[in-house]
C-alpha cells in the first residue's frame, strides 16, 4: 500500500483533512467575504445570531460583526500556528541533529539546555516572553516557537542516534563526506516522517497557546484572533453566549482537524504500522 492508500484507510484522517481544507479556504477567502475591518462597529451591540441575514452570527459587546471577526481571526490564528511551529522546527531540528550525531559532551550540553527549557511550564514562559517583548504577532510567534522546540530536539536526537550507525552513514564517512553533508543528505532526510507528524500536532498546540495568550489580553492589540474574541465575550456568557461560543467552536474544530490529520500521517508514515496493515 502506498502513502495515500494508507492515509485514506484512516477515515478520521480524511474527515480531518476535509475539515482542515475547509478552514484554510475559509481563512483565504476571508478578505473577499468580509472586506471591511473586523473592528468596525456595524450595528447595535448584542444582536443575537440568526436574527438578521446581514449579521448571521450576531454582534459583540461593541456592535462588531462576529462573523467578520471569525473570518479575519482565522487567518491570524492559523498563520501564527504554522509560523510558530516552523520557528520551533528551525531551533529544535538542528540542535537535536547535532546532539544525536556527535554525542559525548556536545550531546550532554545540548540536552541539559533542552531539559532547562522543559522544566519551565510552557504557558508561564510564553506569558513572560510576550509580556517582556510587548504583545505583538512577532513576539507571540517567537514565544510559542521558543517554548515548543524542546520536544522536537529530543525526537530528532533519538532518531539520529539510531541512524548514525547505519551502513549508509558509515559508508559516507568512509568515502570522506563532510559532516554537514552527511547530516543533511544522509541522516535528516530519514527523520522527516516523525517530524511531519509531530509538526502537525504542534500547529494545533500553537493555536491553543495563542488563543490562551489572547484570552488573557496578551495578543496583538491590532489583530483580531479567535482567542481575543473568546476573551472579549467571557464576561457576558449568560446573556450573549454567541460572542465566545462561535470562535471557541472554530478553535475546537481546527485543533480536532489537525490532530486527526496528524494521526493519519502517523499511520501512513510509520513503516511498522504500514506493514501491520499490509
Amino acid at each position: 500500500m502506498g502513502f495515500l492508500s494508507r492515509f485514506a484507510a484512516n477515515k478520521g484522517a480524511l474527515v480531518g483533512l476535509v475539515l482542515l481544507i475547509a478552514l484554510l479556504a475559509f481563512a483565504v477567502l476571508g478578505p473577499w467575504l468580509y472586506p471591511t475591518s473586523p473592528w468596525r462597529m456595524v450595528a447595535r451591540p448584542f444582536t443575537a445570531p440568526f436574527v438578521t441575514d446581514r449579521f448571521l452570527l450576531g454582534t459583540d459587546t461593541l456592535g462588531r460583526d462576529v462573523a467578520a471577526g471569525l473570518v479575519h481571526g482565522a487567518r491570524i490564528s492559523i498563520l501564527i500556528g504554522f509560523v510558530s511551529t516552523l520557528v520551533a522546527l528551525l531551533i529544535g531540528v538542528p540542535l537535536g541533529a547535532l546532539a544525536g550525531y556527535f554525542g559525548g559532551w556536545i550531546d550532554d550540553a545540548l540536552m541539559r539546555i533542552t531539559e532547562f527549557f522543559q522544566t519551565i511550564p510552557s504557558f508561564a514562559l510564553a506569558i513572560v516572553l510576550v509580556a517582556v517583548l510587548q504583545p505583538s504577532i512577532y513576539s507571540i510567534v517567537l514565544a510559542i516557537g521558543i517554548v515548543s522546540w524542546p520536544p522536537v530536539a529530543r525526537l530528532v536526537r533519538g532518531e539520529v542516534l539510531s541512524l548514525r550507525t547505519r551502513e549508509y552513514v558509515q559508508a559516507a564517512i568512509t568515502v570522506g563526506q563532510s559532516t554537514p553533508r552527511i547530516i543533511f543528505s544522509q541522516v535528516l532526510p530519514n527523520t522527516v516522517a516523525p517530524i511531519i507528524v509531530m509538526a502537525s500536532l504542534m500547529v494545533a498546540s500553537a493555536i491553543l497557546l495563542e488563543s490562551s495568550l489572547s484570552f488573557l489580553g496578551l495578543g496583538d492589540p491590532n489583530l483580531m484572533t479567535w482567542g481575543y474574541m473568546v476573551g472579549a465575550g467571557r464576561t457576558r456568557l449568560m446573556d450573549a453566549w454567541w460572542i465566545s461560543f462561535f470562535p471557541g467552536v472554530a478553535i475546537f474544530l481546527t485543533v480536532l482537524a489537525l490532530n486527526l490529520v496528524g494521526e493519519g500521517l502517523n499511520d501512513a508514515l510509520n513503516p511498522r504500522l504500514s506493514r501491520g496493515r499490509e
